[in-house]
């Protein structure tokens, strides 16, 4: 029973870090996030391949 409390919580919490970061990323200006060679439109990729896989390798979500 402990072992699927904590999996939901842990689902939870990254639930929480991903909604959170594709805040910050829509939030950012476009010329801070140009600067740091992202796209505000991606910001759901970003954030999931950062919380969900650990991936924080903007360059990897470039639009072609």
């Amino acid at each position: 029973m402990t072992a699927i409390v904590n999996s939901l919580f842990n689902a939870a919490q990254k639930r929480i870090a991903f909604n959170r970061t594709v805040a910050e990323i829509e939030a950012m200006p476009r010329d801070v996030a140009h600067d740091l060679g992202i796209f505000r439109e991606d910001a759901s990729l970003i954030a999931h391949a950062a919380v969900y896989e650990g991936d924080t390798d903007a360059s990897a979500f470039r639009s072609q």
